[in-house]
């Protein structure tokens, strides 16, 4: 049976996250619907990523197995065709049967967008998180910096994480300014529920005065989330980029890297 896979973006501000719930918008209820409506049964999709409420995505990867004769070009119409205006189909494309969008994720990169100015605007409500406090950028890119490498990230991750292992390897960690305030970009083997939105929480208290970045060591080492009590807004969260392979990372980060793959899933 033919696997298809399917790269899309959506804006998150009024889904209640990808994962389809019982009642509610989820961007997975939307194509499951498509599917169920084309096949005349229930079609399950396997995303690389499952967002939370309100988190977009840039690129967002699924799969799944049909029995239908159907070109890629025509899925990428008919979904469209059907989506709302906030979910959209970049691409669609056949794949080896074995593979697995969330299996074989080697690595994803978030953005966490800010915008700071006097005064909320409106119009950039639900797609950057405002902030009117002063921050030092350069303080918090050297906090940053300080999550490169592999580490245990119970510190940094919602206490409702269910997963045996909290050890993940982040590969870039930076801070930079913007036109509009300035941008957090990740990128790791994968991330813990909540985990981009605590450590942001984090570097917004530094670029405040109120941590420092030579804390970081230490929090990890603690392995305790109450030092990191709070979470940022969604809002201001993309999932940016998805890497499907070792090759696809490597071209990012270097031959050199060594990549912490393993067959089993990570929680976003």
């Amino acid at each position: 049976m033919p696997r298809v896979l399917v790269k899309i973006s959506y804006h998150g501000g009024q889904f209640l996250g990808f994962q389809i719930q019982n009642q509610g918008r989820t961007v997975q209820g939307y194509f499951e619907k498509i599917l169920k409506r084309m096949h005349k049964r229930s079609v399950r999709i396997h995303p690389s990523s499952r967002t939370d409420r309100g988190v977009h995505a840039k690129a967002q990867y699924f799969h799944f197995d049909t029995d239908l004769n159907i070109e890629p070009t025509q899925w990428q119409y008919a979904m469209n065709r059907s989506l709302p205006d906030d979910i959209y189909v970049h691409d669609v494309q056949f794949i080896d049967e074995d593979f697995h969008c969330r299996y074989d994720c080697v690595g994803k990169t978030y953005r966490y967008s800010v915008y700071q100015a006097e005064h909320r605007n409106p119009f950039l409500s639900q797609l950057m998180t405002f902030e009117s406090a002063s921050l030092d950028i350069k303080l918090m890119n050297e906090a940053a910096q300080q999550f490169v490498g592999t580490h245990d990230f119970t510190s940094f991750c919602s206490q409702k994480t269910e997963v045996e292992s909290k050890e993940r390897t982040i590969y870039e960690s930076r801070v930079v300014s913007t036109a509009e305030g300035l941008d957090f970009i990740i990128t790791g083997s994968g991330f813990l529920y909540n985990m981009v939105r605590v450590i942001m929480a984090f570097l917004l208290e530094v670029g405040k005065g109120k941590r420092m970045a030579t804390d970081v060591p230490e929090i990890l080492a603690a392995q305790d989330r109450n030092l990191v009590p709070h979470t940022a807004p969604a809002e201001g969260l993309y999932l940016e980029k998805v890497y499907l392979s070792p090759e696809s990372l490597r071209e990012d980060f270097g031959e050199e890297i060594k990549i912490h793959y393993k067959k089993s899933a990570q929680n976003s």
